[in-house]
């Protein structure tokens, strides 16, 4: 990227919208990033006027309705921000002639397997969070030209996420009930989001998973969470619909990084490595 690039970070506030944030800041281009506050991506005329009014030319959607069960309580609510917001938002890079970047989720796949899903196996959704960021998948891919789909999995970084959720429940209850059954590559936000620039400075177009390597159950993971922050609290193993927390998750939905090892492209480290790093930072 160049100092005369011009890049929009939609959903600036969450994990990997931060993240990124950061790292462009470092560089000499033009940043502008919005949230819900400024922008809502649901209104197609403010999302138009904006991109019309700054020109930017890479649109990067970290904007999305994550939380599971509230999708499945608000189906209109979570179509409207992770399918209608897509929409709005490839319909803007089209106009303005942007790379429209889309940031998806492993819940298109049903989890109904036990090998890693590739980017070229058809998805699958049984929630509606997975239906509905599928859906925001196929309005970009029928809306732009020039895009990157990025699927990632258990996304760990600032602001609401899976490990801050059962850190505030340990401090709560001493016992809490983890999924044995769910399986995925919990994935660092710092490094997705260091990915995701890599991709853009090599001006790379298409789907592409993006994990940590590894792979482990939702409780393996919960236990090397509380052991590196050094809480105590006792987990109990219990199948996906008795975890309050994930309990609408897929129970296998690891993602198989198969377009960046077949374009050469380095993987991201293990995901025990990522983690160690994130729990030393939020203790400081």
């Amino acid at each position: 990227m160049n100092s005369l690039q011009k890049v929009w970070i939609v959903g600036a506030n969450g994990r990997v919208g931060h993240e990124l944030l950061k790292l462009f800041m470092e560089k000499e281009i033009e940043v502008f990033y919005t949230d819900e506050d400024e922008i809502d991506i649901v209104k197609m005329e403010d999302v138009i006027n904006y991109a019309d009014m700054n020109r930017p030319h890479d649109i990067i959607n970290c904007a999305g309705m994550t939380d599971v069960t509230a999708c499945e309580n608000n189906m209109d609510a979570a179509y409207k921000v992770n399918a209608i917001g897509a929409r709005n938002l490839s319909i803007a890079a089209r106009k303005v002639g942007a790379r429209m970047i889309q940031l998806s989720t492993d819940d298109v796949f049903d989890g109904q397997t036990d090998q890693p899903y590739t980017e070229f196996d058809t998805p699958n959704p049984r929630t509606v969070y997975g239906k509905s960021k599928l859906a925001g998948e196929n309005y970009v891919r029928e809306l732009t030209t020039k895009h990157i789909i990025i699927r990632s999995s258990w996304i760990f970084g600032s602001g609401e996420n899976y490990v801050k959720n059962l850190l505030e429940e340990a401090n709560q209850n001493y016992n809490i009930s983890v999924a044995k059954d769910q399986f995925a590559s919990p994935t660092s936000a710092k490094l997705l989001a260091h990915m995701i620039l890599y991709l853009m400075d090599f001006g790379e177009y298409g789907l592409f998973h993006v994990t940590c390597q590894g792979v482990c159950s939702r409780y393996e993971f919960a236990n090397e969470v509380l052991r590196l922050s050094e809480t105590k609290a006792r987990l109990h193993p219990v199948t996906t619909e008795k975890d309050k927390l994930t309990n609408y998750r897929p129970t296998y939905s690891v993602l198989d990084n198969l377009m960046l090892r077949l374009l050469g492209i380095p993987l991201l480290p293990p995901w025990q490595e990522a983690l160690k790093e994130y729990i030393q930072a939020i203790k400081k």
